[in-house]
């Protein structure tokens, strides 16, 4: 319930569909989140295989958010929040970015699979 508030908190706060790959982690393939998940129409899932970090497209926009922090000394917890807040605000603006770390595990944008 934590994990579906916090997703509920993103698509209030970025105000558009919510787009969610995650792998098969048995709490993220429960009947619980299966129903939390289909009772929100703005929200896609895609479901990676059971371990592959490669088809991970995260990884990629993690990295690049790491890589424009690199060399910065932050003195606050809450100042680097709000460094990385800004890198992935600034990701989503850049479509060809995202669909970059998209194609570099080799998935597609078909449908959401089934758990």
């Amino acid at each position: 319930r934590d994990f579906i508030a916090l997703i509920d908190g993103t698509h209030q706060l970025i105000k558009a569909p919510v787009v969610l790959v995650r792998d098969r982690l048995n709490t993220h393939v429960s009947r619980t989140m299966r129903e939390l998940i289909d009772a929100r129409e703005w929200l896609t899932v895609f479901l990676l295989p059971a371990y592959s970090p490669d088809s991970n497209p995260v990884e990629g926009v993690w990295a690049h958010v790491k890589r424009s922090l690199a060399n910065l000394a932050v003195v606050a917890l809450d100042r680097l929040e709000v460094l990385v807040r800004n890198r992935l605000k600034r990701l989503q603006y850049r479509p060809e970015t995202l669909d970059g770390f998209i194609a570099g595990t080799g998935l597609t944008l078909g449908g959401p699979a089934s758990p």
